[in-house]
């Protein structure tokens, strides 16, 4: 069986949510489709997606880009906003390796290990 892309981000999705978080804070940039990019502290990573800090609403289904430090931007899309944190559902997935590296570049208090 051929397993299409979406077919592997709704797995992740649902694996993800069942999955056991670790609290982070990774300093970045998050630039909302039409606004202008805004500091911001990611509070969560999965393989699909992200909650971080964002102080004014954005609504749901808003394009945006998500930049870590020394990484280029990636596009995901606004789930939900709620009292100053974003959800978001990244376009394309991370792979396993490079979601378990930037867990373990970072503490959780946003200093780099």
């Amino acid at each position: 069986m051929v397993y299409t892309q979406q077919d592997r981000y709704a797995a992740a999705a649902q694996e993800d949510r069942s999955a056991r978080r670790s609290r982070i804070s990774i300093p970045a940039t998050l630039r909302p489709s039409g606004s202008k990019s805004f500091q911001t502290a990611v509070r969560d990573l999965s393989l699909a997606g992200f909650s971080a800090t964002a102080m004014s609403a954005i609504p749901p289904r808003t394009m945006c880009w998500l930049t870590f430090p020394e990484s280029e931007p990636r596009q995901a899309k606004v789930v939900w906003w709620e009292n100053g944190l974003v959800g978001c559902a990244f376009e394309q997935l991370l792979e396993q390796p490079e979601l378990e590296a930037m867990l373990a570049r970072w503490n959780g208090d946003g200093r780099l290990r």
